[in-house]
């Protein structure tokens, strides 16, 4: 790691500063969101950077607090009581799900997003999407949907329900509207404009400049100028010395089920989405790196049991900053380590900034990353796919918004399994891939034996990592059933693992298979097989 800071110490610095600007709004605007402090989101991705870039297993991702976790955070908060106690519990459970986290890697257990079928998680990714639209919306207008104000026709008898289902936020709209902060729209609406007009700048110079960054820049002056109400600015009333103590509590354990919830949910979700955020950032990897994921699910999880026990949010290895650390031109984890530097600078200095920053203007910023994660063209490429998919996505979407994540992403899985029983996969091939491996002279066969689902994987994979990445592999797949579109997807990456390693990995005999679509990883039958 030394030799890294010694060899790409000024990439590494400079990148984790242009990353550090684009952080440093989006921590504020996604705790703000989650019903914490925004000075706590700046916390949690100090210690991403400071602490986990130091054991982490990845070198290119950048952890912090994540947009994906926002409707489980801010959900734990007001299911524990709302306010400084509902923050206090929920600290508790970020704690323990960061040892759980630990376990996770210590048992090796890093491959656990490869067990998810892609159409449920790109679903779930949506529905956060849409309850991220759905609450900043409110946010836009100047009005918090979390606190008693609202109309007691919207929010129930006593007029002090916090909204928090979807439905619930949209159904509101109408009252948020009639009661609009007119300064706070002008500065929302415009911080919109550039969140959503920005990327389609393409001068080289322009796409430099992170489009939070540019926000800021116009949002600040023009608050100041039409004289926005105070109460609509980011407040830093605790200097880094004021948060740096203990603050969790484990009172939520007077309430178990709910406890027990919300540790299971930052535990699954929270890897899931750090460990996709590693596989996608490894496809990048300008030196063709290949990420510990085991050594780096135990150093997020260090990360979360010390931001739980402090105040901060909970971390993941966050897909929109990695990728501009890739963009960028960082080369290791010191990158990461310089982002939580920089933040850590700006802590000192908090308090002088106290007042600037207009919350409509971060409900903008989260506004452009909800429309991300539930943009069209995610519901186009599902139907492209294969019909069979877009209904996985769809109802993980529909259980998801109406109920919670792990309902959601559990009925995809469900739907998953029972359209894949349906086209002839065995119960007893549900969880165990069966292959015969022989070792030729100049290369291996792996003889598939039975078909290749999303559920499967893992044992594909724990049996193809008996193989040498160097080597050149056949992957026959001639008399097998079926190859889903969640194993089609992975094998490309493997076969490109291979390729990044001087190997070389092929599949043989998919021309006796069928496609459900013209996507070329669509679901594959064996037209042979099924004609039996």
């Amino acid at each position: 790691m030394i030799n890294e800071l010694k060899k790409y110490w000024k990439e590494d610095m400079l990148s984790g500063f242009l990353v550090f600007i684009l952080a440093l709004p989006l921590s504020m605007g996604i705790a703000q969101a989650s019903e914490f402090e925004p000075i706590y989101g700046l916390l949690t991705a100090m210690i991403g950077g400071l602490v986990v870039a130091l054991f982490a297993g990845s070198p290119l991702t950048i952890k912090g607090p994540a947009a994906g976790l926002i409707v489980i955070v801010a959900g734990a908060v007001n299911e524990f009581g709302g306010g400084e106690m509902g923050w206090r519990f929920t600290l508790g459970a970020v704690l323990v799900a960061g040892i759980f986290q630990i376990l996770f890697g210590l048992l090796k257990m890093g491959k656990l997003s490869d067990f998810f079928p892609l159409p449920a998680v790109h679903g779930m990714l949506a529905a956060i999407g849409i309850i991220i639209i759905s609450k900043q919306l409110h946010g836009l207008l100047g009005i918090n949907p979390m606190h008693k104000h609202l109309d007691p026709s919207v929010v129930g008898a006593a007029g002090d329900k916090p909204l928090v289902k979807p439905f619930e936020l949209f159904e509101a709209m109408p009252h948020s509207l009639q009661h609009l902060n007119h300064h706070a729209l002008i500065i929302g609406i415009v911080s919109l404009i550039v969140v959503l007009g920005w990327p389609l700048v393409k001068h080289p110079v322009a796409k430099k400049i992170p489009a939070p960054l540019l926000v800021l820049l116009v949002a600040i002056p023009l608050s100041k100028l039409i004289g926005l109400d105070e109460k609509l600015f980011v407040h830093f009333d605790k200097s880094l010395h004021d948060i740096m103590e203990l603050n969790v509590s484990f009172g939520g354990l007077e309430t178990p089920s709910i406890f027990i919830k919300y540790v299971v949910m930052f535990s699954i979700v929270g890897s899931l989405e750090a460990l996709l955020t590693v596989k996608a950032i490894d496809m990048r990897d300008p030196l063709h790196r290949n990420s510990n994921t085991n050594k780096d699910l135990s150093a997020l999880g260090l990360g979360n049991a010390i931001a739980g026990a402090l105040g901060g949010l909970p971390m993941i290895s966050e897909v929109a900053r990695s990728s501009a650390n890739v963009n960028n031109g960082g080369k290791s984890r010191w990158s990461n380590f310089f982002h939580g530097f920089f933040m850590l600078i700006f802590l000192l200095l908090a308090v002088q900034f106290s007042g600037l920053i207009p919350k409509p203007a971060l409900s903008a910023m989260l506004i452009g990353v909800g429309l991300k994660l539930a943009h069209p063209n995610e519901f186009k490429h599902m139907l492209k796919i294969g019909r069979d998919q877009l209904f996985i996505f769809l109802l993980t979407i529909i259980v998801t918004l109406a109920t919670d994540l792990l309902l959601g992403i559990l009925a995809g899985i469900l739907l998953k399994l029972i359209f894949e029983i349906s086209k002839g996969l065995k119960f007893s091939e549900v969880f165990k891939a069966k292959v015969d491996i022989q070792k030729g002279a100049d290369q291996y066969e792996v003889i598939a034996l039975s078909s290749l689902v999303f559920s499967n994987y893992i044992s594909l994979t724990n049996q193809l990592n008996t193989i040498p990445k160097d080597a050149n592999v056949k992957l026959i797949v001639s008399n097998i059933s079926m190859i889903d579109h969640s194993t089609m997807e992975n094998l490309q990456r493997l076969s490109s693992d291979f390729k990044a390693q001087g190997g070389q990995f092929e599949l043989v005999g998919l021309e006796r298979f069928i496609q459900l679509s013209a996507d070329p990883l669509s679901v594959r039958i064996n037209k042979d097989i099924n004609k039996k």
